[in-house]
């Protein structure tokens, strides 16, 4: 038998915007980029523009871009970067409608998962963290989950990274303050891989910059992109407005003017260095009117987000999108739901870089048990977007036509083979009855979460690395540290 235009294997996605409707999204991306232009406060970057043929107003600040830099930079641009881990395997590769979940970064407080008390972050926190996204299986990349206060403020940034670079294994995305920094902080991921080019032929790390929205590039965002290309360092350079403060407040002017900052952004590094590795997208989402926050659970930081992924498809060029947050202050049902529905939709969408995962508190607060408890949704929808499977195996009609009507197919070896491959098994999620749960403890998911994060802090350890790595890693923050005491 031949069946024509058959699709023998299907997983779930959705889109929030048609062809159309993308290709409308660029045009008017590429209108403001011409008309409007952008503000870029470096003077190389600049002159880059201008010589590839932008123009530059007489104060050498704005800068209008036609529309052939934006198509010439999309055909530069990998169309595929790969993030390795610290020994060398190539296990994010960002390319098509490949998912990858991991932490956020840099939040100046924490909800202390032994205590309950939301304080200022230290340095052991962003150690734990790492620890934790090490072991959590559904993380595949970790970004820093905090911001020490007790570490001098002029290094923080290397202290960081060092939390994260000693603690994981795992692909690093990372920040740092201003060029020097991303100077060290490369220099201390080469010791780690062995040499500079080995780095660049096993990229550990990915750098995080942000252009100022609506419409600006500061010189210190600049400078790092620029230099991330030269290094060829992958970088995600993402524009985070919010719809209604910082970007109009439809959706549609959101992503025109979220888009124009991606594209800006991408032809800068590609003037610089063609072919430089970079990841599109943003954290985008709306202001609450009435607190002037900016959402972190919104229904329209979903839409958004999908929809940039939609864009960023319609390109060929990696996306950086957001989900595992809440505006919550704890991790409680709200936390669930908000998290839950940004997992599930992000990936529906195929967004390829996801970054956030262990945010409460809109972004200020990371939390261990936010963490572990959104690993354990992300194993939820990691199950759903496998599919169906139907092949004349599963399918099962021999193993129907031998049970028959009355039977039941609890004792076939076609069960045997298939349960524990279809069925997802979860390990926090609870399926007691009501007796067995009593007799467990009545305990409520919080509670274990909160029991898994405090188990792997007591046993698990990371692979280290060599302790003249270390030593080289040390020396690096404790010479500029020496530098900025002078």
């Amino acid at each position: 038998m031949i069946k024509s235009s058959y699709t023998t294997y299907a997983t779930p996605r959705f889109r929030i915007l048609s062809d159309d409707q993308i290709h409308e999204i660029h045009l008017a991306s590429l209108e403001v980029l011409e008309r409007t232009g952008v503000e870029v406060l470096d003077d190389e970057a600049v002159e880059l523009l201008r010589s590839a043929g932008a123009r530059v107003s007489n104060d050498g600040k704005r800068v209008r871009i036609p529309s052939y830099l934006v198509e010439a930079a999309l055909r530069t641009a990998p169309k595929r970067v790969t993030l390795c881990s610290r020994n060398g395997e190539r296990t994010v590769p960002l390319e098509d409608k490949k998912v990858f979940f991991g932490t956020g970064s840099d939040t100046p407080f924490i909800l202390d998962s032994f205590t309950g008390e939301r304080r200022r972050s230290k340095l052991q926190d962003m150690i734990n963290a790492a620890i934790i996204a090490d072991y959590l299986a559904n993380i595949d990349f970790h970004m820093g989950l905090g911001l020490p206060e007790d570490v001098p403020a002029e290094t923080v940034d290397r202290h960081q990274f060092r939390a994260m670079l000693l603690n994981t294994k795992k692909p690093l995305v990372f920040t740092a303050h201003d060029e020097v920094g991303l100077s060290d902080i490369i220099e201390m991921a080469a010791v780690a891989m062995g040499s500079r080019e080995q780095l660049r032929q096993k990229p550990l790390i990915c750098l995080y910059a942000e252009p100022t929205t609506p419409l600006c590039h500061s010189q210190t965002a600049v400078r790092k992109l620029l230099l991330a290309a030269k290094e060829m360092i992958p970088v995600v350079y993402t524009p985070a407005p919010m719809s209604g403060a910082t970007a109009p407040a439809t959706m549609a002017g959101t992503l025109t003017v979220s888009n124009a900052e991606s594209l800006s952004g991408l032809v800068i590094g590609q003037l610089a260095q063609k072919g430089a590795p970079a990841i599109i997208g943003g954290s985008i989402s709306i202001m609450d009117m009435r607190r002037g926050i900016n959402c972190h659970g919104a229904p329209e930081q979903h839409l958004l987000s999908a929809a940039l992924a939609s864009i960023a498809h319609y390109y060929g060029i990696p996306m950086f999108g957001a989900a595992g947050r809440t505006d919550s202050k704890v991790v409680d049902e709200q936390a669930a739901i908000e998290s839950a529905l940004s997992c599930l939709t992000t990936a529906f969408a195929g967004a390829n870089l996801v970054h956030d995962v262990g945010y409460v508190g809109s972004g200020l607060t990371c939390s261990y048990d936010m963490l572990v408890m959104s690993d354990e949704i992300i194993a939820m929808v990691k199950r759903i977007m496998e599919g169906i499977e139907v092949t004349p195996d599963t399918l099962a009609l021999d193993v129907i036509d031998k049970v028959g009507p009355g039977g039941n197919f609890l004792l076939q070896q076609h069960t045997r083979n298939y349960f524990k491959k279809e069925h997802w098994i979860p390990e926090l999620i609870d399926r007691n009855t009501y007796d067995k749960w009593v007799q467990l403890g009545s305990k409520t998911l919080g509670q274990r979460v909160n029991e898994k994060v405090k188990r792997i802090l007591s046993e698990y350890l990371p692979e280290p690395l060599a302790k003249e790595q270390v030593s080289e890693i040390d020396a690096v923050i404790a010479r500029r540290e020496r530098s900025k005491a002078d």
